[in-house]
């Protein structure tokens, strides 16, 4: 009996020793795979290079127009948050009442904040601003009125516009004036890019999937007879196929960095001339530059882009090798 149960001890020993074995062997088949793969890639620079580059600067214009849609969205989304509404008075209202209103609109809900601008502070500033300072001084009575200046707490056109039709039904409010119209052209005009990234994007990347897929192509023609002498010692598909998807990834990888290089590049050149037109309205705006999460967003689509159009090579021109 203790004869038995030591033999089945040695037996599940023995088995558990042949699965470590076997899943590590797994790992170093492929490892051995993957550096044979970087081999081929050095020992064929020309082609590989090639296309290398037009991977990576196939994703360069998708990623930038991305970037710059991005960022075209941090301007906008900046100047929703400076949407205001501006509430002109009455001649008729006293100053009572437009302080009166004033106090009223500071304690509703809806509303971050209330500035009031006299019709003497807006004749100064009118004066000031336009140079005809000399001109003004001939007019009898101010023609400009006090002006309540509304900064509501939400944002977005519709309840802006609701709030400014709710406002202008104040009885001292001559009119509401809420000019957003230039807002939803440009969040118009942000869609309209975003589309094209993706129509762009979309075109791009079936590009690189069939270049990607003529390479492998060409690459199992020329082991055309050692595919052949592989299959008659045993080997199956799965095992010869293995090396070219390994091609595949290191063309995803390295075309995923020149992407990245090259933007990065393109962005760094786009920054002096952001930064002069910065200046110049008094801006503190910076281009963003790609974040980690986008980094690695744009790696492993071009990881994926190199493994589909090997597998799609790799699966329709191996079965048609058959040893003779």
């Amino acid at each position: 009996m203790s004869i038995l149960f030591s033999s089945r001890a040695h037996g599940a020993k023995a088995s558990r020793v042949n699965a470590i074995q076997r899943f590590v062997m797994f790992f170093v088949h492929h490892i051995r795979q993957a550096v044979f793969s970087l081999g081929e890639l050095w020992r064929t620079p020309g082609s590989s290079l090639l296309t290398i580059a037009v991977l990576g600067l196939s994703l360069t214009l998708p990623t930038t127009l991305h970037l710059l849609v991005k960022n075209v969205q941090q301007i906008s989304g900046g100047f929703a948050k400076a949407a205001e509404i501006n509430l002109f008075i009455r001649d008729t209202a006293t100053p009572q009442q437009v302080q009166s209103l004033k106090t009223i609109l500071e304690a509703d809900s809806q509303i971050a904040g209330v500035r009031h601008i006299s019709k003497e502070a807006a004749m100064a500033e009118f004066r000031e601003a336009s140079g005809f300072g000399a001109a003004l001084n001939y007019l009898t009575d101010n023609p400009l009125p006090d002006v309540l200046v509304v900064l509501p707490v939400h944002t977005e056109p519709a309840a802006a516009r609701q709030l400014q039709q709710q406002l202008e039904k104040e009885r001292i409010v001559e009119f509401a004036k809420l000019d957003l119209e230039w807002l939803q052209r440009l969040d118009a005009l942000v869609l309209l890019l975003q589309q094209a990234v993706v129509a762009i994007g979309l075109l791009l990347l079936s590009a690189v999937l069939l270049i990607v897929s003529n390479t492998i192509r060409l690459s199992i023609i020329n082991k055309r007879d050692e595919i052949e002498v592989m299959k008659l010692v045993g080997a199956t598909d799965a095992f010869i196929q293995r090396p070219f998807l390994y091609t595949g990834l290191w063309f995803g990888v390295f075309g995923g960095l020149l992407a990245f290089l090259v933007t990065e590049a393109l962005l760094w050149w786009l920054r002096g001339a952001i930064a002069s037109i910065s200046s110049l309205y008094q801006s503190d705006f910076q281009l963003q530059a790609m974040n980690l999460y986008e980094f690695g967003g744009l790696l492993l689509l071009a990881i994926l882009l190199g493994v589909m159009g090997s597998y799609l090579s790799v699966r329709r021109h191996l079965r048609a090798i058959e040893p003779s």
